[in-house]
């Protein structure tokens, strides 16, 4: 299990089993803090009866030790994670609280004979877990449960049509029978007998519309940089080489900009376009911050991914993953692990801000009638197809779509890959044997904590807990750490998550001037011409790989009578989807890839089980 995730830990490696056997912890470590053999893992306390695993880092360690250490506690190492041991020794399992960062933490208790589990506010590093009769295992990605001799790897047919909605399967299921996530935020303590408590320690809160106060623009913005440069100048300890992703947008214009003013040295920043397409080309963007900010500038530039490269990606990420945009953060990444060793990110801005422009279409879609909506459509789908799913077309036909449906429909819509057309995707004899299918499933557990909410701070709250946990961490995570690289993110800084979700509507989203207060907060900061651009995103000119370079790839896959996805989608209406996208009918690239990695994963998996998947894959990481 531990020897599957070397890539994650390329440094060193640990193993610990408790008395009888009945318990182990192995673990690979990435040096960052303390290189020295003192900080390896598995981390224990002075008498041994407390062993512990631990992902991620700890931003607060250095205040939290200097209280451990006027308490009487004995260090060994400058690590964060030692710290971690010696306040789980005062507080127990409500040590968990105390920490700001990111983590997934394994804790055996040998006294009580007890393991907790814990994971981070945000979810930005992965915890998952399988039971069976006879035992519990856990691990930082799923593939460490196929070297398990009696564990089953089967694919949950129930969660196929949730993958198709969201690209992703909504947390805490995942994939596989059998295997669960723990939740962001969470923690849970596992009983030497298997049983397992589970309780939250941190959620995030959006205020009431009525219990919003109000608060002066300047005093707003001024917390925000205090609150945003402090989250910046905690990411920075670091014992080996650091650096950070440069796209050219305002969020990691901004966390350059603030390391740039901290570092005695250049940063190192990385930044990636795409050949071929200035619609998917930040980089004129990036050089422009690089130049402002006088980095150390490493730009690449990408061309069409090939089967090679998806089926790394798809390993991964441990199952077929929608999001595109995993190929170029899995290059940039790989790119600046050349040169660096952690990079900070600009992930968590257009979370915190409403930087997304599917946030204005939400709240504006409200006011549009559902008649007059149905006509543009119609109206529309008559006009020529798009070249690119970028084209204001598929926006405009997008938002008429979710004009007419109710609000949560609306924010579910505005992102999925399927929704109206998921039971024509599906074939109906697999559909049948599914339970029923609710498309609106993953905001179950949410309704509660949205009740009284602005319409934006519901639309914040449920990407928040969704498309963020799910999608965008899981992307950085797994495709940073694929190349060992470590990414921190300082807009998902607690203090400054919990300070900007108590802020009025009106300082996030301004008409439609997004991310409003994080503007006039950074104004002399961000150059003009980065500040006025319209936002990007961060993707790939899907459309015309398939068209192109990739045209062949797609139609021997997809089109392939022996195609093993037949056994549960629609074989005529993926064939439809190709011939209409290749023929310039219709731009569904984003659909097709995640027809297209399903198909790939559905293929690997066998080899995946006999445990040689694996270890090709890593033999072509040099890829």
């Amino acid at each position: 299990m531990r020897d599957q995730l070397v890539h994650r830990g390329p440094d060193s490696t640990g193993t610990y089993l408790a008395r009888g056997d009945r318990m182990g912890l192995g673990f690979r470590r990435l040096r960052i803090i303390d290189l020295t053999p003192n900080a390896g893992q598995p981390m224990t306390n002075e008498d041994g009866s407390v062993q512990l695993v631990f992902n991620g880092e700890i931003y607060n360690f250095l205040d939290l030790r200097k209280g451990l250490i006027a308490r009487g506690h004995r260090f060994r190492s400058r690590s964060d994670t030692e710290t971690i041991v010696h306040l789980y020794e005062e507080k127990g399992a409500d040590c968990i609280a105390d920490l700001d960062g990111m983590f997934a933490i394994a804790i055996w208790d040998e006294r009580s004979r007890r393991l907790l589990l814990a994971r981070d506010r945000a979810g930005k590093k992965p915890l998952f877990y399988c039971r069976s009769d006879r035992f519990l295992a856990f691990a930082s990605e799923i593939k460490s449960f196929f070297a398990l001799p009696d564990m089953v790897m089967e694919p949950d047919p129930e969660s196929v049509p949730y993958y198709f909605i969201h690209g992703y399967v909504p947390g805490p299921a995942t994939f596989y029978k059998h295997v669960r996530q723990l939740e962001p935020g969470t923690l849970t303590i596992v009983d030497a007998d298997g049983r397992m408590a589970t309780r939250r320690y941190w959620q995030i809160e959006f205020p009431r519309a009525a219990d919003v106060k109000p608060i002066p623009a300047h005093e707003a913005a001024a917390g925000v940089r205090e609150r945003m440069a402090r989250a910046v100048e905690r990411r920075l300890i670091s014992d080996v080489p650091l650096g950070a992703f440069l796209s050219g947008g305002i969020d990691s214009t901004i966390v350059v900009g603030l390391m740039s003013r901290v570092m005695a040295a250049p940063v190192k920043t990385f930044s990636i376009g795409f050949e071929g397409d200035p619609a998917y080309d930040e980089t004129a963007y990036a050089r422009l911050a690089a130049e402002r900010f006088k980095t150390e500038h490493t730009e690449f530039r990408v061309l069409p991914a090939s089967g090679d490269l998806i089926d790394t990606l798809i390993w991964h990420h441990d199952g077929p993953f929608g999001d595109s945009s995993a190929v170029p953060t899995y290059l940039v990444s790989k790119l600046a692990r050349a040169h660096v060793t952690v990079v900070l990110t600009g992930d968590g801005g257009d979370e915190l801000f409403a930087g997304y422009r599917r946030f204005w279409a939400a709240v504006q879609a409200e006011r549009v009638p559902r008649i007059a909506a149905r006509a543009g459509e119609a109206l529309l789908s008559r006009l020529a197809a798009r070249r690119h799913e970028r084209h204001w077309l598929t926006d405009a036909q997008r938002f008429l779509r979710a004009a007419r449906a109710t609000f949560e429909e609306r924010m579910t819509l505005l992102n999925a890959l399927f929704f109206e057309d998921l039971r024509d995707l599906l074939r109906p004899e697999f559909a049948a044997t599914l339970g029923p299918i609710d498309r609106l499933r993953y905001l179950a557990g949410e309704r509660a904590r949205m009740e009284g909410r602005s319409a934006l701070s519901r639309l914040l709250h449920v990407n928040f807990t969704s498309y963020l946990a799910d999608d965008l961490l899981v992307k950085v995570d797994r495709c940073t750490m694929a190349s060992s690289l470590e990414a921190r993110s300082p807009f998902l800084d607690r203090e400054l998550i919990e300070y900007v979700a108590a802020l009025p509507d009106r300082f996030k989203l301004d008409g439609m001037r997004a991310k409003a207060i994080l503007r006039e907060a950074f104004a002399d900061l961000v150059p003009a011409a980065i500040d006025r651009r319209t936002k990007m995103g961060f993707g790939v000119p899907l459309g015309a790989w398939f068209r192109g370079s990739l045209r062949d790839y797609l139609r021997d896959l997809l089109l392939a009578p022996e195609a093993r996805y037949r056994e549960m989608l629609s074989g005529p209406f993926v064939e439809d989807l190709v011939r209409r996208h290749l023929a310039g009918r219709a731009n569904v690239a984003p659909q097709l890839w995640s027809v297209m990695c399903f198909e790939r994963w559905l293929q690997m998996l066998p080899d995946w089980r006999r445990g040689s998947g694996a270890r090709e894959l890593r033999a072509s990481l040099a890829y």
